[in-house]
């Protein structure tokens, strides 16, 4: 399958300590590229994160968001009694050497150390839970990259489609333009009497006529559609591969337009340009 480097996925996961909102977000780059946003108490599983996202994608650029919400519920924030009670003996221990002491700030008694407790979280089993959710959430992403690559698919193979049509006309065309070419600069040099001898002139604008033959380019240039229709049927990271041949395929097309000696072939040779960077524009985001 050929696979996008664009994608979203996204998953939530209520946990004995809260919940876990995983999201993975792709776009296209060069190599594999990894941004992690991590919630602090998760920060430990980072390597391990890392090591799920490389097993799975090649190329791209991931951003992966992580966000932890703590359970409330009532009375989740307890008074640990026992240090009150131990604050409120010293108090009183206190006001005994000095009578005339300013009573307890209870606001300040709350900041004490020890006074407010909140539940422990679970770190070792809270981790776990991230990295099952991760692997879901990467198998999601493969899901969407690889929907939005059967559309890249389509869009290319219809453009090739196009263009072995436009290989079609021309092909025909070719040897009455070169014919055609070779009498109108044979007429032009009768005309202009440069030389005497006829048969030379002749030999000399064949030798030119088979200079601007375009027949080896368009070969090359369907040799080229068809390995590109190969790799897509192929699939997997073919990325790198198709951007490679549609630098050929434009060098061709390039080669075309030069040799062209007709308003005709210099149309087909413009249009061919066209549906090459318009393929090459999609294969961008081609894993």
């Amino acid at each position: 399958m050929i696979m996008s480097m664009t994608g979203f996925a996204s998953h939530e996961r209520n946990t004995h300590d809260g919940i876990l909102q995983v999201e993975l977000r792709s776009v296209n780059q060069r190599y594999l590229e990894l941004h992690l946003k991590l919630d602090d108490a998760l920060r430990a599983q980072e390597p391990a994160m890392r090591d799920i996202l490389k097993a799975k994608l090649g190329r791209g650029k991931v951003e992966c968001r992580v966000q932890f919400l703590k359970a409330t519920s009532e009375g989740e924030i307890q008074l640990n009694e026992a240090v009150l009670q131990q604050i409120a003996r010293s108090a009183r221990a206190v006001t005994t050497y000095f009578p005339e002491a300013q009573a307890i700030d209870p606001l300040a008694v709350l900041r004490m150390p020890g006074v407010m407790s909140t539940p422990v979280i679970h770190i070792e089993a809270l981790s776990q839970e991230l990295l099952s959710v991760l692997e879901l959430v990467v198998t999601e992403l493969m899901a969407a990259r690889g929907r939005e690559g059967e559309k890249l698919k389509k869009v290319i193979l219809t453009r090739l489609a196009e263009i072995e049509s436009l290989i079609t006309i021309v092909k025909p065309m070719l040897p009455n333009l070169v014919v055609a070419y070779q009498d109108k600069l044979l007429t032009k040099l009768k005309e202009a009497q440069l030389s005497q001898d006829e048969e030379r002139i002749r030999q000399e604008i064949i030798l030119y006529t088979q200079r601007i033959d375009v027949d080896e380019e368009l070969s090359r240039l369907d040799a080229h559609v068809n390995e590109v229709k190969r790799i897509l049927d192929a699939g997997g990271m073919a990325g790198k591969q198709l951007d490679f041949l549609m630098q050929e395929m434009n060098r061709e097309a390039n080669t075309l337009g030069s040799k062209s000696v007709a308003v005709e072939t210099t149309q087909i040779a413009m249009q061919l340009k066209v549906l090459i960077e318009q393929m090459r524009e999609q294969i961008q985001n081609i894993e």
